[in-house]
């Protein structure tokens, strides 16, 4: 057993004598006794006070003496001091013999002696009586004398009285616990601050009162700033934590810094991550170095993607696997991945593999993505399936895209359904089309606007024809222009349109050209066409054609034409039937016969049979 507590606790004599402090140093340089000589010629005159008059039979003096001589570490000189004051009835020489005793192997002679010292009232003796008991498993002994020592105001008693109801999930825990924090005990702060934070987060993710977890989420992060502020680095690796989460990263650094300094390396990794987002690489380098190298594999990992991305891949995949080796299962994944990316397939399967079996779900996911490539579709499913109940949303869309493929549309469904509730955009897109083609157009709708909101181009074209199909006919308006108010439909479309939606681009021209805007009309036409949109090319043709920019328009119908818009091949047979360019009229005829659809298959038929009649006439 350790030493108990500080000079207070452990020697209960409270008449240690506290030397006057001096300057080290003089003004002009001359040499000065140093506090350290100081300190040492106080105790040396109070030592041979208290020995002169513990030869004269001061029982009070002996006691002294024994403690500064156990202090000390003379034991052979402290025993026979601390002896003789016990045998005089002196609890806190009784208490100091358990201590010497303990010291010297003689746990249960030592015992005795605290259980002496605690009947007569030592705290001191009864929290190390406590102790004793606990080690030797007898946890009702070491209950009972931990209580009176924490009953009795012992800060070191509460603590470990604490930590054994604790240990035997004992609800009152928190109670000593609280009370050894309160006393200064640092340990006990960050535990209580612990137990705090473990609790406000369970609130919150059970859905409970957010005022009751904000609560306790400032309790916590006061006692965290206690204990860090004693020295205690978990507590301020914590307290870090805490404010970085709150955005406050100039604090949050700082106490990173502090828990670094003391050793802790976690708080050196996420040291190295802030500076990495202040864009200080060298910096975070330096502190990711520091904790990979006593253990910490995220901030291995961290070094890994690093050189990774300077094309040091050597180097990188050192340090992936030093992750590895520190037992996080995320350097494999990384390593497969960086073998991904040099395309060595068979090592990447192998790493894959490696951290899958470990419970990665993304490892598992990117596995299945990796044997469907290679047509093992039988190989792959398993590992969806795996990756998708570890709460893989990727792995849940694929599943369902694995069973669309197969035809399973109800499987599909249910895997896409998944996917979408855990927020996956595409996923919320399939959703939506299949409850659309079931006609269940509420649900289609909600699932719409979600992965519209997801910024899904396709979804947002799609929730705006179902609100377009709900829209009212435009009110006639006697007098003055007709007002126009965009309506939600219009802005979906424009949504999708500025995110390249070709046929959102023709409806946002088509709309723009309804209510006479001609040049946004054919800015979004000319977009359309350009990026291939046959509707988009033939509406552009148009509008030229009205502008009286004919051979422009033909040139877009051309190009419509040659995509199968069958209207534009029409188009084009009138406009060389007009310049008399018969045969190249009756081609293009010949066109959008064959194009359609049935109403310009009909027109077309008959202005080729007329064309071919004047070709022979």
């Amino acid at each position: 057993m350790d030493v108990m507590g500080d000079k207070a606790t452990l020697f209960e004599s409270g008449r240690i004598v506290q030397p006057a402090r001096r300057d080290e140093v003089g003004e002009k340089g001359e040499a000065v006794e140093t506090r350290e000589a100081v300190v040492e010629t106080g105790e040396a005159v109070e030592e041979v006070r208290n020995r002169l008059a513990a030869e004269a039979g001061d029982i009070e003096a002996m006691s002294v003496l024994g403690a500064m001589l156990l202090r000390r570490g003379d034991l052979d000189g402290a025993e026979p001091q601390l002896r003789a004051a016990t045998a005089a009835g002196d609890r806190a020489a009784a208490n100091n013999l358990g201590v010497l005793l303990h010291q010297r192997g003689y746990a249960d002679e030592a015992a005795g002696w605290w259980r002496v010292a605690a009947v007569a009232g030592s705290a001191a003796a009864a929290h190390a009586l406590g102790r004793h008991h606990r080690e030797r498993g007898d946890e009702p002994a070491a209950e009972y004398w931990l209580r009176q020592s924490a009953e009795q105001g012992h800060t070191l008693g509460a603590y470990a009285l604490a930590d054994l109801l604790e240990h035997r999930g004992d609800e009152g825990a928190e109670r000593w616990m609280r009370a050894g924090a309160e006393r200064g005990h640092r340990e006990a702060a960050y535990r209580l601050a612990r137990t705090l934070d473990r609790r406000a987060l369970e609130v919150q993710e059970t859905g409970g009162d957010n005022g009751v977890s904000a609560s306790g989420l400032e309790e916590a992060e006061q006692w965290y700033r206690q204990a860090a502020a004693r020295g205690h680095r978990r507590a301020a690796l914590n307290l870090g934590a805490i404010l970085e989460k709150r955005g406050e990263l100039k604090e949050a650094g700082r106490w990173y810094l502090t828990s670094a300094k003391d050793g802790e390396a976690r708080a050196a990794c996420a040291l190295g991550f802030l500076l990495r987002d202040a864009g200080d690489i060298e910096s975070a380098a330096v502190w990711w170095l520091r904790a990979a190298q006593v253990g910490d594999g995220n901030a291995a990992n961290a070094l890994g993607a690093l050189h990774a991305e300077r094309g040091e891949t050597q180097t990188a995949e050192r340090w992936y696997r030093a992750a590895m080796d520190a037992g996080d299962i995320n350097g494999a994944y990384n390593l497969a991945l960086l073998c991904a990316e040099q395309g060595r397939t068979a090592h990447a399967e192998q790493w894959y593999r490696r951290a899958a079996y470990s419970g990665h779900r993304e490892a598992a996911n990117a596995l299945a993505i990796l044997l469907l490539h290679g047509g093992d579709t039988t190989g792959a499913e398993p590992w969806f399936s795996k990756a998708a109940e570890a709460g893989s949303v990727d792995a849940a869309f694929n599943l369902g895209i694995l069973h669309a493929g197969r035809g399973e549309e109800t499987m599909a469904l249910a895997w896409y359904e998944r996917a979408a509730a855990a927020g996956h955009t595409e996923a919320a897109l399939q959703v939506g089309i299949a409850r659309l083609r079931e006609g269940d157009e509420q649900t289609a709708e909600r699932h719409l606007r979600c992965a519209a909101g997801g910024g899904s181009a396709e979804a947002a074209y799609r929730l705006a024809t179902v609100l377009d199909a709900r829209r009212p006919p435009p009110p006639a308006h006697e007098l003055g222009e007709a007002s126009h108010e965009t309506s939600e439909c219009e802005e979906w479309y424009e949504r999708a349109a500025t995110q390249g939606h070709r046929r959102a681009q023709v409806r946002v021209g088509m709309l723009a050209a309804a209510r006479g805007d001609v040049v946004e009309a054919a800015r979004w036409y000319r977009e359309a066409a350009e990026g291939g949109s046959r509707n988009g090319a033939f509406n552009l043709g148009l509008l030229l054609a009205r502008e009286g920019s004919e051979p422009e328009a033909a040139l877009w119908w051309t190009r419509a034409a040659d995509a199968g818009h069958g209207r534009a091949a029409l188009r084009l047979a009138l406009v060389y039937a007009r310049r008399g360019e018969l045969a190249e009229g009756q081609r293009w005829a010949d066109r959008a016969v064959s194009l359609g659809p049935a109403e310009v298959s009909e027109r077309a038929e008959r202005l080729r049979d007329a064309l071919r009649q004047e070709l022979s006439a």
